[in-house]
């Protein structure tokens, strides 16, 4: 059998934007001051269990990036804004989203702990955790996987989220390297995506 030839080379950053209640608003105000030319993939991973998203619709007013829904075996590419759909888990494989059924259809979701844990595993590229507002701690579990593989880790300060608890959680993992608002967030991957030319080490 022939090897499958990858379509674009997975050595540019991946950033999971995480949130839930209250990341809109800093889904908008980071992508307001984040270039279209970063050279990253922007990965929003929101929580939501009984109706679908609406954010590939409202994104783009905010953003000169693409912003496309994911769905099965979508190519990932940099410069573009990639939403998760509701009741998925999202996994990576190669140069691919994968979704599967949630794994965890009741109670808090943890979509992003699924993801990030997918990064790390099989992504080569630069990874950037953010975690923003948001009610309960899906995300936190992870954080420290991400840094054990060379990842940065961002949460936004709790003052400017309009639901702390997730990047609360995020900072109680001791794993957080920057806490900032979202529009700092939008400069700390500027300058962490020009920075990230070399592949990570597994």
């Amino acid at each position: 059998m022939p090897m499958k030839t990858k379509r674009f080379e997975t050595d540019f950053p991946i950033v999971c934007v995480g949130g839930s209640a209250g990341g809109l608003d800093a889904y908008i105000r980071l992508l307001r001051h984040l270039p279209s030319d970063t050279g990253a993939a922007i990965v929003i991973v929101n929580h939501l269990r009984t109706v679908d998203t609406r954010l590939h619709e409202i994104l783009p007013n905010h953003t000169t990036m693409p912003v496309e829904l994911i769905t099965e075996r979508l190519l990932i590419q940099p410069n573009h804004v990639f939403i998760i759909p509701a009741q998925r888990d999202l996994h990576i494989c190669d140069d691919e989203f994968r979704l599967k059924p949630i794994s965890k259809p009741r109670g808090w979701p943890d979509v992003i702990t699924v993801f990030l844990r997918s990064l790390t595993r099989y992504w080569d590229g630069k990874l950037i955790a953010v975690i923003v507002s948001g009610y309960d701690g899906d995300g936190a579990a992870a954080l420290c996987g991400i840094k054990d593989v060379g990842g940065i880790t961002i949460a936004q300060t709790l003052e400017t989220a309009t639901q702390p608890g997730m990047p609360e959680s995020a900072i109680a993992s001791g794993c957080i390297d920057f806490v900032l608002s979202p529009e700092e967030i939008a400069l700390k991957i500027v300058s962490i995506a020009s920075d990230s030319h070399t592949p990570r080490e597994k």
